[in-house]
């Protein structure tokens, strides 16, 4: 499963299971692929909500990797009291125990 497949199905779940969700797509402009974003790379995929908590969530195939900017965003967050986490399609159980 690619990172985008996998995306979407989470995106889906979100959805099903009544999650306002936001995600910032990358678009490619004369330097490559890019997010408009301004502040410090590595934000995770995506950030959700329902009435009674917050996550956010950086998305990677089965073999995909952190990088340290990504990393260092999901430590401040999880040290702030936020859940943060790395899904990859070998969690979908706990993904949706955890959307449920």
């Amino acid at each position: 499963m690619t990172e985008a497949q996998f995306q979407s199905a989470v995106c889906d779940a979100l959805s099903l299971f009544g999650w306002r969700w936001c995600h910032f797509r990358p678009a490619r402009s004369s330097k490559g692929w890019r997010t408009a974003i301004s502040g410090h790379v590595g934000f995770p995929d995506l950030v959700a909500v329902r009435s009674e908590r917050v996550l956010f969530a950086e998305l990677k195939a089965e073999r995909g990797r952190l990088s340290d900017a990504q990393a260092e965003w999901l430590a401040k967050l999880t040290a702030a009291g936020c859940e943060a986490s790395v899904w990859r399609p070998s969690d979908w159980p706990t993904i949706e125990e955890v959307l449920r």
